[in-house]
């Protein structure tokens, strides 16, 4: 095998690959990148057995061919290339050696056979549909904060991806919480999207989607079926086993006769209960909210280290109320605003608090408050 390819196409294939190996590993092979050149481009294959990338870069290929080698050197080579080098890869099937050449720069690293390289077995996905990058962006960012970190609860270690009913009809929605919050986004149901049955994409293949979903043009062709789901662009393609479990009937805990509004603005808010957080104990991290007609004073007393208060301007009418939340969670969600108001919807102190951006009900969040 031999081929010649542009630093910053190789770089962008590498990184990408090696980002999904682990870094631990047990098995020699799955610290490897499967590199295949044939035709006019080459290939870079990894897999951790639960999710595999496949990155496809162009390349002047002199000899077909194929190689395992270790991601992450090879990755940390091609880092400290210069810009716009022209790269030659030549793997020696004698020596068992892969070269790397690059103006008067050489490597050689050690190769394992292509034969043991594990490839995802192929699946038949019953749905198949495509969305636009910015669409996919909007459901998953929003909503991976809120994914569970608690491995026993393995069912909300991840963004539960399905069609539901909403107000306007069926929408594309992505669900995810840990008891404490939790995020709703809907977007609107890409055509052949109807009958995909609902998947739990696990939180580490939503943090490699999210490479796939920088351009604001690109087209994702998402492939599901009960055991896999896969997201391709013409270059890369991520598939990935989903959670082999069911989530919670999430609509249960979403509150409906919250009837207490405040109207805030989402920057200024999230930037006092930063503030006034710094004094709060780690533990809990608690910010006491004071709501009175119009105004709004958050406070943190944390005995062993201090106490802060700052008051905001609001749009508030109802009675008066004392509420308290984790200050980390409270942050999270009001930095996922994008409009300037961010709108809260309470009940009473020990119920769960609804908060939505504006008049936007296709983007809903869920805190529960704490005893402050």
């Amino acid at each position: 095998m031999k081929f010649s390819i542009e630093r910053g196409a190789l770089l962008k294939a590498v990184a990408q690959a090696q980002s999904v190996v682990e870094r631990r590993n047990t098995i020699p092979i799955l610290a490897n990148v499967l590199i295949e050149a044939e035709g006019d481009a080459v290939q870079f294959r990894a897999t951790d057995l639960d999710i595999e990338v496949v990155d496809r870069a162009p390349a002047k290929v002199e000899r077909a061919g194929a190689t395992t080698v270790a991601a992450v050197t090879l990755n940390e080579i091609v880092r400290k290339l210069p810009d716009g080098a022209l790269v030659t890869l030549t793997e020696d099937g004698v020596s068992g050696r892969l070269s790397i050449e690059a103006g008067r720069s050489n490597f050689s690293l050690a190769t394992l056979p292509k034969e043991d390289f594990p490839v995802m077995a192929s699946s038949d996905y019953a749905t198949n549909f495509s969305a636009p990058a910015p669409v996919l962006r909007r459901l998953f960012d929003k909503s991976k904060f809120a994914i569970s970190t608690e491995e026993t609860r393995y069912y909300l270690n991840g963004v539960y991806m399905h069609v539901a009913e909403a107000d306007g009809g069926r929408v594309l929605r992505c669900v995810a919480t840990d008891g404490h919050r939790l995020a709703r986004i809907d977007a609107d149901l890409p055509e052949n999207a109807e009958g995909m049955a609902g998947v739990i994409v696990p939180r580490k293949t939503v943090g490699e989607l999210r490479k796939l979903l920088d351009d604001d043009e690109m087209q994702i062709a998402v492939s599901v079926s009960e055991t896999k789901v896969r997201f391709a662009t013409p270059d890369i393609t991520l598939t990935s086993k989903v959670i082999d479990g069911t989530f919670p009937d999430y609509t249960r805990v979403i509150p409906t006769g919250n009837t207490r509004k405040l109207e805030v603005d989402a920057a200024d808010f999230a930037k006092a209960v930063d503030r006034v957080a710094t004094v709060s104990s780690e533990r809990s991290r608690a910010v006491k909210l004071s709501l009175d007609e119009d105004r709004l004073v958050l406070s943190v007393n944390a005995p062993d280290s201090g106490a802060a208060e700052e008051e905001l301007a609001v749009a508030y009418g109802d009675e008066r109320l004392e509420i308290g939340f984790n200050a980390k969670y409270l942050l999270e969600i009001a930095s996922q605003v994008d409009r300037e108001n961010a709108i809260f919807l309470f009940n009473s102190s020990g119920d769960p608090t609804l908060m939505r951006e504006g008049n936007d009900t296709s983007a809903v969040y869920v805190v529960m408050p704490m005893r402050v």
